[in-house]
């Protein structure tokens, strides 16, 4: 047996993930080089074999829940990783020069795709299944939720900061009676965006946060604080309480790591979102000390597994319609890849999802949270 063989195995041992196994989390190997590329490479490797089809799993998810619930991840460290970590540390991989590129790699890959995959509303975040048993109800219930939560009133003038495809601006306009400017970073999101939402009072600009100038009475960002930066969540938050009104409130929906740190992992920064990182509460906290008062912080992790899930599951049904031309097979094993990883990041919990409310000068008589 190969001693990178045993070395895996090792670190598997007592995880629920056995190679060459039967169950739903264990892996097959096709190629015995995966067990070198993963040890001298990392999460970079591991998922550089599977688009290459050196492994394979019955459910991905299952594999990354065992993996990272027996939090196999900090166990295999990497030179690469150091260039990684050194690389975020030596530049500002969110500065304003960099700002339209995760705009045009990611959000501009293909409104057709995302229209099949994220439901009839098109949210790129998790929804609230609290109540919901699909998709489509599990997206509405989490727009009225942030809408309640913001105690939103006609007439009301609100920002959306990274509106995607205007899913919030059209929401809120529509059924609570507000005009809302939306910004984000996506040329495709705009076009398409602007179209789901005529007739309604919603303005949608290609703008980067740190161009923004107005008072609002409300400020969301939905599931675009991951593509900030560390280095600016501070200047971030500056404009935030700029553009907020003395008495508006701000709902921060973001996805939250359990440590701070400077990057995101390696393959998702290379293949899915470049220059992006997930934040840490220290990391949160310290961005809005004496510029917010924190009204409220709602974890709802496991609900952004069942949306991954139901988000695959769709990308797998309208496969068929898309596969051809840059489509390929590698196309499609990076996505189920990257969506079953993601869900298994979130149901093991390595990975939360927050929604915090936030107060330029606390709200008087306090804050009723709403769930």
């Amino acid at each position: 047996m190969p001693k990178e063989k045993q070395i895996v195995e090792n670190l598997l041992h007592n995880s629920g993930i056995t190679i060459n196994g039967d169950s739903l989390a264990d892996i097959k190997v096709k190629n015995d080089n995966f067990y070198k590329r993963v040890l001298s490479q990392g999460s970079l490797g591991l998922g550089e074999s599977y688009v290459d089809g050196w492994w394979e799993a019955e459910k991905l998810d299952e594999f990354f829940y065992h993996l990272l619930r027996h939090e196999l991840d900090k166990k295999v460290k990497t030179k690469f990783l150091f260039f990684h970590i050194f690389k975020a540390i030596i530049f500002n991989l969110g500065s304003k020069s960099k700002a339209f590129k995760i705009g045009e790699y990611h959000y501009d890959v293909s409104n057709k795709l995302y229209e099949k995959m994220l439901g009839r509303r098109m949210v790129y975040s998790s929804g609230y299944w609290k109540e919901a048993d699909n998709l489509d109800q599990a997206q509405a219930d989490k727009l009225d939720l942030v809408c309640k939560k913001l105690y939103l009133k006609p007439g009301m003038k609100i920002l959306d900061i990274g509106c995607g495809w205007g899913s919030f601006c059209k929401y809120a306009a529509s059924k609570y009676g507000v005009k809302v400017v939306g910004t984000t970073v996506s040329r495709e999101q705009v076009e398409l965006g602007k179209k789901l939402c005529a007739g309604l009072d919603v303005e949608i600009k290609l703008q980067d946060y740190r161009d923004i100038s107005g008072k609002y009475d409300r400020i969301v960002s939905l599931g675009m604080f991951e593509h900030v930066g560390y280095k600016n969540y501070r200047q971030f938050m500056e404009i935030a309480e700029k553009s907020l009104k003395d008495d508006g409130l701000f709902l921060l929906h973001t996805i939250g790591g359990n440590k701070s740190v400077k990057t995101i992992d390696p393959w998702i920064a290379r293949y899915i979102f470049p220059n992006s990182m997930l934040p840490s509460i220290r990391q949160i906290a310290e961005s809005i000390e004496n510029l917010f008062v924190m009204e409220d912080w709602h974890n709802f992790s496991v609900d952004y597994y069942k949306t991954l899930m139901a988000w695959f599951a769709n990308f797998k049904k309208i496969w068929p319609e898309l596969e051809g031309g840059k489509y390929d097979k590698k196309f499609y094993r990076t996505w189920k890849y990257y969506l079953l990883s993601s869900a298994g990041g979130f149901r093991s919990r390595k990975n939360q999802l927050w929604q915090i409310v936030l107060s330029k000068r606390g709200v008087l008589g306090g804050y009723k949270s709403i769930r």
